[in-house]
């Protein structure tokens, strides 16, 4: 089975909040790998930053279309969380702060996607 053809079967087999979560998870796990690199060695890092950065800025662009179904607080709440993402960004490869707070509001993201106990039976 080819890379694509798995990718295809597993959009199939996951819902969107499984899609976003283990984005969250695949991203996150790039920061904290991230983290363990020399602060001096931008390029060690980098790639982990831009990547989360982008993943911010897409959740913020998709939230900002007026076709957006989720209630409009909840839109308003991850839009200001990517803005703080950008800012924070820009702040860790200027060495001003560390990566951490990045991989924490990643982390806090998860555990809202995570399925509570109830919707879990009800979903099976």
């Amino acid at each position: 089975m080819t890379l694509k053809a798995y990718q295809k079967a597993a959009t199939w087999a996951e819902s969107p909040r499984q899609m976003e979560y283990r984005l969250f998870s695949q991203v996150t796990l790039a920061l904290i790998e991230a983290a363990k690199a020399d602060p001096k060695d931008l390029s060690a890092r980098v790639d982990a930053l831009d990547w989360n950065r982008r993943v911010w800025s897409a959740l913020s662009s998709d939230c900002s279309q007026p076709g957006n179904g989720l209630p409009a607080p909840l839109r308003a709440s991850i839009i200001s969380l990517a803005i703080w993402v950008g800012r924070q960004t820009s702040a860790v490869i200027r060495r001003e702060d560390d990566i951490e707070s990045l991989i924490e509001i990643n982390r806090i993201i998860m555990q809202g996607l995570i399925p509570t106990s109830a919707a879990a039976s009800a979903a099976a």
